[in-house]
């Protein structure tokens, strides 16, 4: 067990239908490294994975988007699915909650469809990030520089494309976690 985030509280935010793979794999490198981590949600009770092409298992809330504030995490991490962003992204409180970590230069990790949701916070001009391919239009959009790489780092924001990518950017992940603030 490495306890290199030992000092360190991440929220994972996710809603109905988010990548099984892309939830789990990221709160397991999250507990090996010894973080605190808490699920966030749009409602209280169990959220539902998608697992590729179904429902998948069913995973306890910690906190609902009302009851959490981001000052009180060090972290941030977004996993994809197609459902999961496109619900984040239509909900004020979770759009404000994100916002809450690119204002305070916090560590945020989105992987897959999970940028979709960073979008809508208007801090990506000028980022250079990767995603789900159907992304790349959107983010472009957004002012961000599209990449097509494995992992991308800017300043504390790490995005990967999809669950292949999960052991590049659950490393990337910890890493930025364990520098803390990107001012």
């Amino acid at each position: 067990m490495d306890n290199q985030l030992s000092n360190k509280k991440v929220a994972i935010l996710v809603a109905d239908g988010f990548e099984e793979s892309e939830f789990t794999k990221p709160l397991e490198a999250l507990k090996q490294a010894s973080a605190q981590v808490e699920v966030i949600s749009l409602h209280d009770g169990k959220v539902r994975a998608w697992n590729m092409k179904d429902w998948g298992g069913e995973y306890p809330v910690d906190k609902t988007i009302d009851q959490a504030n981001s000052k009180d995490y060090d972290a941030l991490v977004l996993p994809g699915g197609v459902l999961n962003p496109d619900q984040l992204r239509m909900n004020q409180e979770a759009v404000t909650f994100v916002g809450g970590f690119f204002d305070d230069s916090k560590p945020i990790a989105a992987i897959c469809h999970g940028p979709w949701t960073l979008i809508e916070t208007g801090e990506l001009a000028g980022r250079t990030v990767t995603s789900y391919p159907s992304l790349k239009t959107d983010l472009t959009n957004a002012g961000a520089q599209w990449v097509d790489k494995e992992v991308v780092v800017d300043n504390g924001l790490v995005t990967s494309r999809n669950p292949d990518d999960l052991p590049a950017f659950c490393k990337k992940m910890v890493e930025e976690i364990a520098e803390g603030i990107h001012a």
